[in-house]
């Protein structure tokens, strides 16, 4: 499953650690680098009957404003341009992992080490706003209202690992789906070579008809995954903002 593997591109260590450059580092470059390509081109003529490049660029805006201002509020828009990069970010991985390069694929998002990096970044961002606006008082946060005195001892510690273990389940929901996914894909790819190398191109047929109709449900995956993780990203953030438990 070479696709899945991580190879040096440019090897480089620093004070002892491996800080090489690689296909992974390369495509999380190439993500950030067409999202702001695109958007920046598609606003460029800002038309008043907009083309399909600017509708796109809009309908996007519009989603991700949708989402925070029903998780957040107005008063969460000024935490949008963070949302909205975490959307597009990810949503750009998981579709990058789609294009078929053959051995130069690489879907950065099937990695649990990118996935966790991007869910600890949230959950330390939201933790520090957390205590930024509220003080010692967020940790109010894990004490449900209502919860009698004396259930107390065994609410908060499940309450305290809870929040301790989001980053996981936030961050293997993305792995796990986009992993799965392509290794699905690759499985029936060998299946349809297989086939064909043995002289049985016949009976590679019906896996390749399960890979056309796989590869559009993957495409939704990967938009759906980019969603939740956002839609996590914003539940996260309004216990932040407003501790409502």
């Amino acid at each position: 499953m070479h696709q899945f593997e991580i190879n040096r591109l440019l090897k480089l260590e620093w004070f002892g650690f491996d800080a090489s450059f690689t296909n992974s580092s390369l495509f999380m470059l190439a993500a950030v680098a067409l999202t702001v390509g695109f958007l920046t081109w598609a606003m460029s003529a800002r038309e008043l009957v907009p083309g399909r490049a600017q509708s796109v660029a809009e309908m996007s805006y519009e989603f991700v404003v949708g989402m925070v201002r029903e998780n957040l509020g107005e008063e969460g828009m000024k935490f949008f341009p963070w949302v909205f990069s975490i959307f597009a970010f990810v949503f750009m991985l998981n579709m990058l992992g789609m294009l078929p390069l053959m051995d130069w694929g690489f879907t950065s998002t099937s990695h649990i080490i990118v996935t966790f990096a991007l869910a600890a970044m949230v959950w330390a961002t939201v933790t520090m706003i957390g205590f930024w606006r509220h003080g010692v008082g967020f940790l109010k946060l894990f004490v449900p209202s209502g919860v009698p005195f004396w259930v107390l001892p065994i609410i908060v510690p499940i309450e305290v690992i809870s929040y301790f273990i989001r980053p996981i389940s936030q961050s293997v929901r993305l792995f796990a789906n986009m992993m799965a996914g392509h290794t699905m894909l690759k499985v029936f790819a060998g299946f349809i070579v297989s086939f064909a190398g043995a002289g049985y191109w016949w009976a590679g047929v019906a896996p390749l008809l399960f890979m056309v109709a796989f590869t559009g449900l993957e495409v939704f995956v990967a938009f759906m995954q980019a969603f939740i993780f956002t839609v996590l990203t914003c539940v996260y953030l309004n216990d932040a903002l407003n501790m409502h438990h």
